[in-house]
């Protein structure tokens, strides 16, 4: 049987051009583990949108362990580094599952607390003895977790010097890949990990913009199924991913050029980046740092995607490996990573992000599948039109509903091309589309044209000496 439409749809056409080659674009899913041990209900395999930083750490608990806790870093990286709001987070850490034993013995008590300086202790099932007596909560002492996520237990008696405590800490070494790519569960309807992305417009009513699963998007299986679901998501929309580049395999730029064919990942919403950033001493992921300051910039821009997320400042203080070796390209190095479809960091009287191709590139060379902007201008404005005219799906299909749309989307294309957001666009209603039997199937078809602002990549200023320069000059000084 053929596969039945009852839906709006918007069709991307091939471009035209065969050489040289309101949706939020910027909006971040991020897909990791968070210290949910510091949250009284945690969140688990479910979007949760955060606007602030507190309703991030309520959410989400925080720690400075970026390494085992990819979401504390992406909190950071956005609301302490870049301010950007809002961010959805996608936690797959189960505080019923993923856990262990924990024992600490004699801890000492400092002006009435007792810190336990170690991330995840679960309050729930904790036990606390003063010696032989085992002491009890909200009677005996409170639970409370720093800044840092080290467990505070606050005693009401002074006379209390030292404790044992044991019960049960987080632990992300059980996390393994399957966790992040998730799947879905036909018989409960629950949709983990990466899978969860399908749940983010259905609950939360926005639209996916750009994907992250720091540290674990380095494997190729995990960055594939983020290539596959980021393609048609609900059906409906497309976002890019950012996947990293291991440079704990992948040590300098020449090797690192060859990563994205080792990967397998040549998508048109693909953005590998190579090199990691540091700032004091937080290590965050390349791909948490390139979409912050991707998210920020369109900000910068009317939260339209419009500028390439290229030589914009990373706000960091050094690019690494995975070791901590910091590592400084040249304009001529990291052209050779942007060649292979990369992006890197460079350090240009600050850092800077740098590259503007999708991995998509050198096989691809049309504007809107090689350069990151153009195609992160193609999946914003096909959410717009979804977003904008889903009400008209099931009007009747007459010249009131076509001048509706038609006259709409024109007045909103000329606004943005006077705004210059985009070089021109224009929406048709053809008859040639339109035959009377598939109106009569209840289908039709609007075409646009439209065009966006390419990035100046490679800018050039030809200048020659000219003698007769000098010769001018000495006959107005004559």
């Amino acid at each position: 049987m053929a596969e039945y439409f009852h839906r709006i749809d918007a069709e991307e056409l091939p471009s035209q051009v065969t050489t040289p080659a309101e949706a939020d674009a910027g909006l971040q899913v991020i897909v990791g583990l968070a210290p949910v041990n510091m949250v009284d209900d945690p969140a688990v395999n479910k979007p949760v949108m955060a606007r602030s930083y507190a309703e991030a750490v309520a959410a989400m608990g925080f720690c400075y362990d970026f390494e085992n806790y990819t979401i504390s870093q992406a909190i950071d990286a956005n609301f302490n580094v870049f301010s950007n709001a809002p961010i959805i987070f996608i936690n797959v850490l189960d505080p019923k599952k993923h856990v262990k034993d924990y024992t600490k013995s004699g801890a000492l008590v400092a002006s009435g607390i007792a810190t336990i300086e170690e991330v995840g202790i679960m309050k729930t099932g904790l036990t606390v003895r003063n010696g032989s007596a085992t002491l009890n909560e909200n009677e005996d002492y409170v639970l409370g977790f720093s800044t840092l996520g080290y467990l505070e237990i606050t005693f009401t008696s002074s006379s209390v010097t030292n404790v044992d405590v044991t019960g049960k800490q987080l632990d992300p070494s059980k996390i393994t890949k399957t966790d992040i790519i998730g799947g879905y569960n036909v018989s409960t309807g629950e949709a983990t990990g990466i899978e969860a992305l399908s749940q983010v417009y259905p609950r939360l009513g926005v639209v996916p913009g750009i994907l992250l699963a720091p540290r674990w998007s380095r494997d190729p299986e995990v960055a594939a199924v983020m290539a596959a679901k980021t393609k048609e998501i609900n059906g409906l929309f497309e976002a890019v991913f950012a996947v990293d580049i291991d440079t704990s395999v992948y040590k300098t730029y020449t090797a690192a050029a060859g990563a994205r064919d080792a990967m397998g990942i040549t998508s048109q919403d693909g953005i590998m980046i190579w090199l990691k950033q540091k700032l004091g001493t937080k290590v965050y992921d390349g791909s948490v740092i390139w979409a912050a300051a991707t998210c920020a910039t369109d900000s910068e821009n009317d939260d339209v995607p419009k500028k390439s997320p290229s030589n914009i400042a990373s706000n960091m203080a050094a690019a690494v490996l995975e070791d901590g070796t910091e590592v400084y390209l040249d304009n001529t190095q990291a052209a050779v990573l942007n060649a292979a479809g990369i992006v890197t960091f460079l350090n240009d009287n600050g850092w800077k992000v740098w590259g503007n191709n999708t991995t998509a590139f050198p096989g691809a060379t049309a504007p809107e599948e090689r350069w990151i902007s153009c195609r992160r201008m193609m999946n914003w404005y096909k959410a717009h039109f979804i977003l904008t005219f889903g009400n008209k799906v099931d009007d009747p299909t007459d010249y009131r509903l076509i001048e509706a749309v038609t006259d709409a989307e024109n007045q909103y294309l000329n606004s943005l091309s006077t705004n210059g957001h985009i070089a021109g666009g224009k929406i048709y209603f053809r008859e040639s589309d339109n035959p009377i039997d598939q109106i009569l199937d209840g289908q039709i078809i609007f075409y646009t044209a439209i065009a966006f602002w390419t990035p100046a990549e490679h800018i050039t200023n030809k200048i020659e000496f000219d003698p007769s320069l000098i010769q001018s000059a000495l006959q107005k000084a004559a």
